[in-house]
């Protein structure tokens, strides 16, 4: 009855009106009878909480239904319909507090501001975040727009002239954190949704193409720390960084590439058409195939890979180049083997055959049950049949042997 009661009232903002229904045994019907001096069958009762509310103040309990209620229920009760509407009012605060700033930052009557708001209304991306982290994260959205809008919010000014920001400087001067602006932050994927709007693009799925919608508007993001392993990358041509490559193959030395070497060359063939570079999840694979002084062109991804693997990976795949991908026979190596293929490469002793194969070979103990959902192998469906149907798991390291013996006889435009 108690826990009724609090329904109730809950939901009756917290007045002690109207009636609860609920089932009385006998102790039930005689203690509450007891509170209420009447006479109570047992049985399917409806009580009334203006009574209860009466006879509570009168007894030794001297409180009303409310504070007895929250006792016997061990939290104090909250008036839910008052919650509602004064969530409600911060909503409505917030969205007129929206349109005041856009007003001030002279953003209110750009054409595409409409489409950005809506896309916000409709995603429920606020509303999961909550009214103030809401609220915060917009005024730097805004004080960011309307940055980016000054300097201007368009790939090129009429003076062809984008004013560049690192975007850690960009967060410091518009939000107070040098990592507000930052992947994961709510701010920041506001601007990306408002560029995206401006630039009549769609909002990004990846982190590469986040970076590439920072850049349409002169935002650099990390181009140094994340690198891409490559051995015997040796691009043709007479260009210095071309030469170079060559070098560091004679010399028998793995490259990390960064972002911003490789966009220094932008115009360099990374290797004739037809060559075939092979790319691996595991640096294991890298490693060994340096031990061995092996001939093949290898890249490593080391597990899902940076932005530099990403851009690497199409240029070469652009550049007709025949890419070819192994990683891990678990779920989360399928998903990476199946966005890499997406971008352009082949798979690399990554069928169902394969798969099979090396459950035969390997022993138990170099094998791990799967882990998570399965994950679509649309380059060859019967892959997951049969990981699904074996439900083990086959790591890169483990098929040392196979790929080394690929890389020991490569296949040269």
């Amino acid at each position: 009855m108690w826990a009724a009661a609090r329904r109730r009232l809950e939901r009756n903002r917290l007045a002690p009106t109207g009636t609860v229904q609920v089932e009385l045994d006998v102790e039930g019907a005689n203690r509450l009878g007891g509170l209420l001096g009447t006479r109570l069958e047992p049985g399917l009762r409806r009580i009334q909480l203006g009574a209860l509310e009466t006879a509570l103040r009168a007894s030794a309990a001297q409180c009303g239904l409310v504070s007895a209620v929250a006792d016997l229920t061990g939290q104090p009760l909250l008036d839910r319909t008052s919650a509602k509407e004064a969530q409600q009012a911060a909503w409505t605060a917030l969205w007129q507090h929206l349109d005041n700033d856009l007003t001030c930052a002279g953003l209110a009557h750009v054409g595409w501001i409409a489409d950005w708001l809506g896309e916000l209304r409709s995603t429920g991306i606020l509303t999961r975040a909550g009214v103030e982290a809401a609220a915060s994260a917009l005024s730097d959205a805004v004080r960011t727009i309307a940055t980016l809008t000054h300097t201007p919010l368009h790939p090129r000014s009429k003076a062809g002239i984008v004013r560049q920001w690192e975007l850690s400087e960009l967060a410091a001067d518009t939000t107070g954190d040098a990592h507000g602006l930052d992947e994961g932050r709510l701010a920041g994927l506001l601007v990306l949704k408002a560029i995206a709007a401006a630039c009549t693009l769609p909002s990004p799925a990846s982190a590469a193409g986040r970076r590439l919608l920072w850049e349409q508007v002169g935002v650099s993001t990390d181009v140094l720390s994340g690198t891409v392993m490559v051995w015997r990358l040796a691009p043709p041509g007479p260009h210095p960084w071309a030469q170079m490559m060559r070098s560091r193959r004679d010399l028998a030395l793995v490259t990390h590439l960064t972002l911003q070497e490789l966009r220094t060359v932008p115009d360099v063939p990374l290797a004739a058409a037809g060559t075939t570079v092979y790319f691996c999840e595991n640096p294991q694979v890298l490693q060994a195939a340096v031990r061995y002084g092996l001939p093949g062109i290898l890249i490593c991804g080391s597990g899902n890979p940076s932005a530099v693997g990403w851009e690497l990976l199409q240029r070469l795949a652009s550049g007709r180049v025949d890419v070819r991908y192994h990683g891990d026979f678990d779920w989360p190596g399928v998903a990476i083997a199946e966005r890499v293929m997406r971008a352009g490469a082949r798979p690399w002793q990554m069928h169902a055959a394969d798969y099979l194969n090396a459950l035969t070979r390997l022993p138990t103990n170099r094998l791990t049950p799967l882990a998570g959902d399965s994950v679509p192998t649309p380059w060859d469906p019967q892959l997951r049949t049969a990981m699904r149907q074996h439900g083990l798991a086959v790591h890169e390291e483990a098929l040392l042997a196979e790929l080394l013996g690929d890389l020991s006889t490569p296949i040269d435009a």
